[in-house]
């Protein structure tokens, strides 16, 4: 089984990332998605959102990171897919499941699922650009309102030559409500031939398995369940257990002064919070802390909490 930490806008840059990692059980990364409009990008633009590239595109821990892209021009997605890999990523993915509507009213992300045309068009250029030893996967919903191009999108996806396609089980429209729709997934994997990834819902370790079982997916893409119980990916390996509180309280002081001593250190409020309030979703204790610090807007005050 492979298990892949999902690419949380805002949420999972390259900190958390080399902290979730340093966890186990964790075999690929995919980053926040790069935004390609109609130019090619500074390598500074690829550096800021995967600073892994420095370390031959692997989180401290030795983990691989791969780019994500999200745009609607094949040609320029291409351009930039090729330069990504050139400098150091492992491999490219295709953002076509954002739900975001400021992305989805630039003609970005779940949106292109209107358009299993584009599409095919948007992954054979990519992969036509990308050496063939290295990957192009697919990140996608199951539609954008409805799921009634679903076949149509993932059989479009891998005719064009994708490698695998990580599939979050809801459309744009259901959003993040539960319950994620495994069940569909394993529709649509008896009319592909390429690997299918099963992303949404999964917090637990007998949700991995039920996830396993209805989806007909070996592999598993981790997200929230990996904010809200750190080490998700090695329970669900059988690694280790369940991480407890205080084991969480040493994770998010170690996140605080990692992230203090980054450029990035002016969002720590906002991140922090965001983190706490997946913590809280499992844990008592994360509520309480989240309660003392959601309208604090200082990094002094809050960090002077989180080291009490």
């Amino acid at each position: 089984m492979r298990l892949f930490l999902a690419p949380m806008e805002g949420v999972v840059d390259y900190l958390m990332r080399d902290l979730l990692t340093s966890l186990g059980g964790i075999d690929l990364c995919i980053t926040e998605f790069v935004r390609v409009v109609d130019q090619l990008l500074p390598p500074r633009v690829f550096y800021r959102l995967c600073p892994e590239l420095h370390q031959q595109g692997k989180t401290l821990s030795g983990v691989p990171v791969r780019i994500q892209l999200l745009g609607q021009h094949p040609e320029w997605l291409a351009t930039n897919a090729l330069r990504a890999v050139e400098l150091g990523s492992p491999g490219i993915d295709l953002n076509f499941g954002c739900p975001a509507r400021t992305v989805n009213n630039s003609r970005g992300g779940a949106i292109l699922l209107t358009d299993p045309e584009l599409l095919y068009r948007i992954v054979a250029t990519v992969r036509s650009a990308v050496p063939e030893v290295l990957p192009v996967s697919v990140k996608m919903r199951l539609g954008y309102e409805d799921k009634t191009l679903a076949l149509e999108n993932a059989c479009a996806v891998a005719e064009a030559g994708a490698t695998e396609i990580i599939i979050h089980a809801r459309t744009k429209t259901e959003g993040y409500r539960p319950p994620a729709h495994w069940h569909w997934l394993a529709k649509i994997k008896a009319v592909v031939n390429i690997p299918l990834i099963a992303n949404g819902e999964i917090w637990t370790d007998q949700d991995a398995k039920q996830c396993q079982t209805l989806s007909q997916c070996h592999d598993l893409m981790i997200g929230r369940g990996a904010l809200a119980v750190p080490n998700l990916p090695a329970v669900i390996k059988k690694q280790q257990s369940p991480i407890n509180w205080e084991q969480i309280k040493t994770l998010l002081w170690q996140y605080t002064t990692y992230d203090l001593q980054h450029d990035k250190c002016r969002y720590y409020p906002q991140r922090i919070k965001q983190w706490l309030s997946y913590l809280r979703l499992k844990h008592t204790e994360a509520q309480c802390l989240f309660e003392r610090i959601k309208r604090l807007k200082t990094t002094d005050e809050i960090v002077q909490i989180i080291n009490a």
